[in-house]
């Protein structure tokens, strides 16, 4: 109780009611931003990010219509919803943004990651990580006698499981790109 013995919260009309309608739990939402093909526009819309101290999580960015000079910008970023909201007004209040779409909460959408993986190995280590690709359906870009390395396409949470299994085995690098994703349905 406080000093006017009102319990917070109590009803959710009171006037004391102090807990956010929109939560506080940090959420990941992927944005996709179509905006005009053109010299800066990305560093614009990258700046937004950045001068509000919003976290960028992933980033791709694509020429989608050449006839109409359009690129998708797919921005996976984290934030409280409030701040999710924020981003969205922000990003469809400037000039060269066309659409901003999160297709976090439009519904069902397709995401893929594509990385690179190297790994060397002993003889032994080489048979399984070679044995671990098929499973996963990484294909090899490259060989060595000392290492491999792997092209793989798929979830994140995909990428993140062979990575975690190829670092026993001699993982010595990896470099992922950014999330593509796009709305199923029609």
């Amino acid at each position: 109780m406080n000093a006017l013995a009102i319990k917070k919260s109590a009803t959710s009309k009171s006037a004391y009611n102090l807990k956010s309608t929109m939560g506080d739990d940090i959420e990941t939402h992927t944005l996709a931003v179509l905006v005009d093909n053109e010299s800066g526009v990305l560093a614009r819309v990258i700046g937004l990010f950045s001068g509000r101290g919003y976290n960028i999580e992933s980033l791709t960015v694509a020429e989608v219509d050449h006839g109409e000079n359009l690129s998708r910008i797919t921005v996976v970023t984290t934030g409280t919803p409030s701040i999710i909201v924020q981003i969205k007004a922000q990003l469809g209040r400037m000039v060269a943004v066309h659409d901003v779409h999160d297709l976090t909460v439009e519904g069902p959408s397709v995401e893929r990651e594509l990385a690179l993986i190297k790994v060397a190995g002993t003889d032994d280590k080489r048979v399984e990580a070679l044995r671990t690709s098929e499973v996963f359906r990484a294909k090899v870009v490259d060989t060595t006698l000392e290492s491999f390395v792997f092209e793989l396409t798929g979830t994140p949470e995909k990428i993140d499981a062979f990575v975690e299994l190829m670092r026993p085995l001699g993982l010595i690098d990896v470099a992922r790109t950014g999330v593509a994703a796009i709305a199923r349905g029609a």
